[in-house]
């Protein structure tokens, strides 16, 4: 299992204010950030539960477009906030909330795009009873 995940976006400001605002819904805020002057180089900004720095955007050669992370929610509620926060934050839609029994009979997620076009998703697998 991975501990952490990253990867590069081609304006590190707007980048940083969409994930502050998409995933505070499901219990991620900014951890950390480091700058040119600690790493030799980079930039960048770790999000997560406290103390726990899992889902890094950065500067970098190879700006990403096109990758699906999936993040996990506690229940259905969080994936619709989710996808609210994310939509008001500037991201696109790519699916609404909803039940996707393709990938399991409980699997309850939504879809948006951040502004690189990255498919960022929350997903809850929790039944709905």
């Amino acid at each position: 299992m991975f501990d952490h995940l990253g990867f590069a976006v081609s304006d590190l400001p707007r980048s940083r204010e969409f994930y502050q605002r998409a995933l505070a819904p499901l219990g991620y805020g900014l951890v950390m950030s480091l700058d040119k002057e600690q790493t030799g180089g980079y930039e960048g900004h770790a999000f997560g539960p406290p103390d726990q720095p899992v889902f890094w955007i950065g500067t970098g050669a190879g700006v990403s477009s096109g990758l699906h992370v999936a993040l996990r929610a506690r229940s259905r509620e969080q994936v619709d906030a989710f996808h609210a926060a994310a939509i008001a934050a500037g991201g696109r839609d790519n699916g609404a909330p909803g039940l996707r029994p393709h990938y399991g009979p409980d699997y309850y997620g939504a879809f948006a795009l951040d502004p690189d076009g990255n498919n960022i998703e929350a997903v809850c697998r929790a039944s709905g009873d």
